[in-house]
């Protein structure tokens, strides 16, 4: 863990056909470091590998803590026992499912029901690992800072180095990059019935996993926790 130029900790499928489906859909399977072949979907308004370019290096997953640099002084060892002492102290998290959706103009998997827990355990790890986290640099502050921002995520971004924690946190599952509203549209008719029988009912999330960057962009998953408290 000490080639990682960034660090997240995201939920990701456990393996499994809906992991499969979520390597394979993004083209980057980042439990096992290699690109995969997208499927074919016919009736799709631009090839797959277009949908899905900026989501990609992500690989599939479902933000907790959004990606950071290690704070100097800090280490790789150092946040592995975090995060697992992290995970020891967080009860599994049971919803009841997750549904393909529009946010934003990309499509995602999102939770249904009641997600006050899952909020919960996101805003825990936001906080309880951020001495971890080296604070934005200006440049990346800058282009934070350019987008359209509430007020209130300003305050998230100045405190926590991210806009969309807290209060404005939302857990899913990206599955591609910004739309056209008729594009999304389409697409949306299209993947429902793929990935339908893929779907959790109910979803529960029973572990963790901490990311980490290369200096290719990709991420991969370093190791999965198990919730244990």
């Amino acid at each position: 863990m000490t080639d990682f130029q960034r660090y997240a900790i995201y939920w990701a499928p456990e393996p499994g056909p809906l992991a499969e489906f979520g390597a394979a859909w993004l083209g980057w399977d980042a439990a096992h470091g290699i690109d995969r072949e997208h499927p074919a979907l016919p009736g799709a308004p631009r090839p797959v590998a277009e949908l899905t370019d900026t989501p990609r290096k992500y690989g599939f997953h479902g933000t907790l803590k959004p990606p950071f640099r290690l704070v100097d002084g800090a280490s790789a060892a150092g946040l592995h026992g975090a995060v697992e002492r992290l995970a020891a102290s967080l009860a599994p998290v049971t919803l009841d499912g997750l549904a393909l959706h529009r946010l934003g103009g990309f499509l995602a998997l999102v939770p249904t029901g009641d997600t006050a827990a899952l909020e919960a355990l996101a805003a825990k790890a936001v906080q309880d690992l951020d001495p971890y986290r080296a604070a934005l640099t200006p440049e990346a502050l800058m282009r934070r800072q350019s987008a359209r921002l509430t007020d209130a995520q300003k305050a998230l971004l100045d405190r926590w180095g991210y806009p969309y924690v807290m209060q404005e946190f939302r857990f899913h599952l990206t599955l591609t990059g910004a739309l056209p509203e008729d594009e999304a549209r389409t697409l949306e008719g299209l993947l429902a019935p793929v990935v339908a029988p893929l779907l959790p009912q109910p979803f529960v999330i029973r572990d963790i996993c901490l990311f980490g960057e290369a200096g290719d962009g990709r991420f991969h998953i370093l190791h999965r926790y198990a919730l244990s408290g």
